[in-house]
């Protein structure tokens, strides 16, 4: 059969490209957690928020996020292998997570630790059955993290916060102090020391986990559309409950446009801004950038909201400064990933740079208008990068007929 294709000159056929994933039914039923998660972790930024109210925030935002993405992560390796009762469990602890949160400065601050605790042991338990090492995102199989949280049910506030922001440390801090390959190779360590003292040895031999990056980087646009959906719900519940002048329909109005440019930027990315960074950050780069992009989208969200209260006044302080710092860490982050990613400096002098600048002396400028005027000059700035390359494109475009 060989000899006949071969005389034939006919080409072997290629093998089957793969079939590209897309997120699952499971996996989407998995991410309305997020969407409850986002909402109250929103309402922690409600009415003029001081700079404890705003590290509070962080601090939890971000161990919210890491529970996430440890099953994300999981989904994304298993695929269909993924067992649903784990990822069901683990759904059922963020659920308590998010629960906690609006007393979490009192009675439910254990309940939140002890739900975090159960999602990371789970998460970190399901690598040990598959014998696959994360390299390229170790904090889903990490578990010294989880000790200060552990310690930290006994422990009053503030320093059970600190005990939190320690664990969230030494995640963070393991994650990048080794490198992809230092990382599999002490895990092939600790098993041929396992196996060395076993007659059969219990856990496979450990192997690197390929992480499906058009997949994760679905999922990861779906949370940024569910952080931007809390956006517009946010604002449409605050609208619902003052009453409806022409400078609120400004507000409203503009902070629909405002979402609408930040989604173009963060998901469509028209405008060449990977804020999710993958095909050219690994993803121990990528990941951390979208957290921070997508809690100061959180925070856009608070302060939209609150914004409406006071559109026939001026902003508080505090407010008018967590809607342009949102922005501005947001920014920053396409910024950085744009610069990565090779857009030029042209690009990142031209487009990048005004639009970080920008929002914090409006910040600072802004103190005696309205709401409405600041959103739209927000707007404003979300769109210069369109602009920018729309114009720099016209004059190549001229430049090249010229020529």
């Amino acid at each position: 059969m060989a000899s006949e294709t071969a005389s034939s000159g006919t080409p072997p056929a290629a093998p089957p490209a793969e079939a590209e994933r897309h997120a699952s039914w499971l996996e989407l039923f998995f991410d309305l957690i997020a969407v409850a998660g986002v909402a109250q972790l929103a309402h922690l930024l409600h009415g003029t928020p001081g700079a404890d109210d705003l590290g509070f925030y962080c601090l939890l935002y971000l161990a919210f996020w890491t529970a996430w993405m440890c099953f994300t992560t999981y989904g994304n390796v298993a695929a269909d292998k993924v067992h649903t009762r784990t990822v069901l469990i683990g759904m059922f602890g963020l659920a308590v997570m998010a629960a906690a949160v609006p007393e979490i400065r009192s009675d439910h601050a254990r309940a939140f630790a002890l739900a975090y605790v159960l999602v990371r042991l789970l998460a970190a338990r399901v690598w040990q059955r598959r014998g696959e090492v994360v390299a390229d995102w170790p904090i889903a199989q990490l578990s010294a993290g989880v000790v200060p949280w552990i310690v930290s049910v006994w422990a009053d506030a503030p320093a059970r916060y600190w005990l939190w922001a320690a664990g969230l440390a030494v995640d963070l801090g393991l994650t990048f102090a080794r490198s992809r390959n230092q990382i599999l190779a002490r895990a092939r360590q600790e098993w041929e020391e396992h196996a060395a003292g076993h007659e059969r040895p219990t856990r496979p031999q450990p192997v690197a986990a390929r992480i499906d990056a058009r997949h994760l980087d679905e999922r990861l646009g779906l949370f940024t559309l569910i952080v931007i959906g809390e956006s517009v719900a946010l604002t449409v519940e605050a609208s619902s409950e003052v009453e409806w002048t022409s400078r609120l329909a400004g507000l409203a109005v503009g902070s629909f446009v405002l979402l609408l440019a930040l989604w173009a930027l963060a998901v469509r990315r028209s405008c060449g801004v990977p804020l999710l960074g993958f095909g050219v950050l690994a993803p121990r780069f990528a990941l951390p950038m979208h957290c921070v992009s997508t809690g100061a989208l959180a925070a856009l969200a608070a302060s939209l909201g609150g914004a409406v209260v006071h559109a026939d006044g001026q902003l508080p302080s505090g407010m008018r400064w967590l809607m342009c710092g949102s922005i501005t860490v947001f920014l920053s982050v396409g910024l950085l990933a744009g610069a990565v990613s090779g857009r030029g400096a042209s690009w990142v002098l031209g487009a990048g740079v005004p639009v970080v600048v920008a929002p914090v002396l409006l910040g600072a400028l802004a103190g005696h208008g309205f709401p409405a005027a600041l959103v739209w000059a927000l707007v404003a700035v979300a769109r210069w990068p369109w602009l920018y390359e729309k114009q720099t494109g016209r004059r190549h475009d001229t430049s090249d007929v010229r020529s």
